[in-house]
């Protein structure tokens, strides 16, 4: 596990310098921001995401499942004298606002979905269109399944952390050597949970097409904008052919963006 998933200060400070460098203009190409503009993000941690937006005049709503990283959120930002509305708990049972005044313009679900279970889903997106404006965007984002940490073993404590591909195991093989690493229950419970919930590109995209929701612009990385932050790459994006080749181009898509509306 690296320093930053201990030291939440850490996660929120490089979450926002990547937000401020690289979600802002993303979200901009398609949607201008104003005072007036409202943010809301599903699963934001303690807020670095929400951070850039707040700077810039939006109006800014935060929710997550962990009430210690709502708590978080609301030390972060009170740090940087700045103010958002910070909801805990399973997004799937958060009310939608009742009226268009209360709903939102642009909604962030960054890292979230592969978390969610296979037979939530559809309902999560469904769920999350009660939540926009007539014309409202959604800015969604998540690692590639079979990428080299798209099981996210990244936080595991012991060394299998720095192990690429590890995830891509048979369910049982992964999940002994996580135990003979020493792994507890409730971290092994969670990367078998994402192992359920995988995300390739090409599943993600079915799933939208499920729902109301539709592209409106797609990117994919082959190095994630937020790992210059983590590990001083410079992004980089990839390039045709390589990012129309389904499947395979799963293995070195480390993140994919996405606008819906």
């Amino acid at each position: 596990m690296q320093k930053r998933h201990l030291d939440r200060w850490i996660y929120f400070t490089e979450l926002a310098n990547t937000s401020r460098e690289y979600y802002i203009d993303y979200v901009r190409s398609i949607k201008p921001l104003t005072n007036n503009t409202r943010v809301f993000e599903i699963g934001c941690g303690e807020g670095g995401n929400l951070l850039p937006f707040a700077e810039v005049g939006c109006q800014v709503t935060g929710n997550d499942l962990k009430p210690k990283q709502i708590e978080n959120a609301k030390d972060f930002f009170g740090r940087n004298n700045l103010t958002g509305n910070f909801i805990a708990g399973n997004f799937l049972y958060v009310p939608a606002p009742q009226i268009e005044e209360e709903k939102f313009d642009i909604i962030l679900v960054h890292d979230v979905i592969e978390h969610i279970e296979p037979e939530d889903k559809v309902p999560f997106l469904q769920h999350l269109q009660k939540f926009m404006r007539k014309d409202a965007i959604v800015f969604m984002a998540f690692p590639a399944w079979q990428m080299p940490f798209g099981g996210h073993q990244q936080i595991c404590r012991a060394k299998v952390s720095k192990f690429p591909f590890l995830h891509l195991l048979p369910q049982n093989l992964y999940s002994n050597i996580l135990r003979k690493a020493g792994e507890d229950e409730g971290l092994i419970d969670e990367l078998l949970s994402i192992r359920r919930s995988k995300m390739p590109i090409e599943r993600y995209e079915k799933t939208v097409h499920r729902t109301n929701l539709s592209i409106q612009k797609r990117t994919l990385w082959f190095i994630n904008p937020h790992y210059k932050q983590k590990f001083h790459l410079i992004p980089l994006k990839c390039i045709w052919p390589f990012s129309h080749i389904p499947y395979l181009r799963n293995f070195y898509t480390t993140s994919a963006w996405y606008i819906l509306k």
